[in-house]
């Protein structure tokens, strides 16, 4: 009786089996892993890399590619079989309509990276080939830590990178390999270096320590204060000093940033007119920090970025020129860059208009009324004299406007075309789902 308890499952649990066992199955094989709500954060949070494959079964790109990338999957497997190391997945966005949404999925296939459960902003964008794809993730599987066995290297570290320095007792101990996990998911924005032992000595008297170094500077670095074996604490304190809120935008990088969905604030710039950058970088910290999550805040070479300067109706002459590209229009700031950028509220307001429909509603319709029509002054002699003078001249109404000054009228209060939206993924390459820009 007691055994035919043990062995009577229930259905839910006979339904767990089989997932689990067709998970094992597939891991086993080396396959791509199909995900689902039920084992998705699981397989994230367990992994050192994830490398998903986002597909539509109708779509064409996503059938060429899907042999490629299990054939890939098989490979790194092989060369990598030590559990939690790395693992390759897929979802059906057709079926896992959640986790697609989630993750902002709009072209097929979409090819993204996850390091320790956080997801790599930037897709895979090499060759779709099995050598392509098992290069990319040996690289992605190197040690993301500079080891350095001289104090004095940390004085000869490049200066216009952003690094994070950690001085440990032990490679064997938690808080290092707390201390690698972080490194992994920051490893596009950061430079990470560690010493240990002896040679940190100096830099330990109070216990493993950790620095932040900005760039452009030498020894002017920020210290951690938290716990160093707290990985979210850890994370988030490294995330904020790693992730610039001002980003270069550059012909390379203007696709996976279009494809973040948000509106550009850019500014053109001299390459050699330092001062506008840094004052541009000081001002978004200052008036624009809550609206990280709504604009993307960037910088842009001026002399290589000219085509959107002439859509803007500006030349090199003019730089710097700062403008939103809603991916509709663009905007240019309505006052001087170079000497209004620093009063306070106007570069605020600039982003306020944007979001109310102003910019786009002025430029069609001109400027929106501010206050009630002021009270005309008490007629004099002169006033008179002069209105006597004026009353022959007929006054305009848009009926006498012609055609041809109508079209010219309304080419100037047109908004250029966005131009950024160009740089959208090609459909060459994906299916596109939708249109976001």
């Amino acid at each position: 009786m007691a055994l035919r308890k043990v062995w009577s499952l229930t259905p839910q649990v006979t339904c767990n089996l089989k997932k689990i066992c067709i998970l094992l199955e597939s891991s086993q094989a080396g396959d791509a892993i199909a995900l689902n709500n039920d084992n998705i954060n699981q397989l994230l949070t367990r992994n050192d890399l994830v490398f998903v494959n986002f597909y539509a079964d109708w779509c064409r790109f996503s059938q060429i590619l899907s042999p490629t990338f299990d054939e890939a999957s098989r490979k790194i497997s092989e060369e990598f079989p030590e559990p939690g190391r790395v693992t390759f997945a897929k979802v059906d966005c057709d079926r896992e309509v959640t986790i697609a949404s989630n993750y902002r999925i709009s072209k097929y296939p979409t090819l993204k990276l996850f390091r320790n459960g956080q997801v790599v902003k930037k897709e895979y964008r090499g060759q779709r080939s099995v050598d392509a794809i098992v290069s990319f993730i040996r690289d992605e599987l190197k040690d993301p830590v500079i080891e350095h066995a001289n104090l004095d290297e940390m004085d000869e570290l490049e200066t216009k990178k952003r690094h994070i320095i950690g001085y440990f007792e032990s490679k064997d101990s938690e808080n290092y390999r707390t201390f690698v996990r972080v490194a992994s998911v920051l490893r596009d924005d950061c430079q990470l270096h560690a010493a240990f032992g002896p040679v940190s000595a100096p830099e330990r008297t109070g216990g493993d320590s950790l620095i932040f170094r900005p760039p452009n500077t030498q020894r002017q670095d920020v210290v951690y204060t938290g716990s160093i074996n707290n990985f979210e604490q850890l994370y988030q304190w490294a995330f904020d000093k790693c992730v610039p809120l001002v980003r270069e935008i550059t012909f390379e990088n203007a696709e996976e940033l279009t494809e973040e969905g948000l509106p550009f604030l850019i500014l053109f710039h001299h390459p050699d007119d330092e001062q506008i950058v840094e004052t541009f970088n000081k001002e978004v910290v200052k008036q624009l920090i809550g609206e990280k999550s709504n604009v993307n805040f960037l910088i842009a070479d001026g002399t290589k970025f000219t085509h959107p300067l002439h859509h803007l109706g500006k030349k090199i002459d003019d730089l710097p020129v700062l403008a939103i590209d809603s991916f509709r229009h663009m905007y240019i700031f309505p006052h001087n860059v170079k000497t209004d950028l620093e009063k306070p509220g106007l570069l605020k307001q600039f982003i306020d208009d944007l979001h109310s429909g102003k910019l786009h509603r002025e430029f069609h319709h001109g400027p929106d009324p501010t206050t009630a029509d002021p009270i005309p002054p008490a007629p004099n002699d002169q006033n008179e004299a002069e209105e006597k003078k004026a009353e022959h001249i007929p006054k305009s109404t848009d009926d006498d406007i012609q055609p041809q000054q109508f079209q010219q009228q309304q080419r100037l209060t047109e908004p250029p075309e966005s131009t950024f939206k160009k740089l959208a993924p090609s459909r060459n390459r994906y299916t596109i789902l939708r249109d976001e820009l």
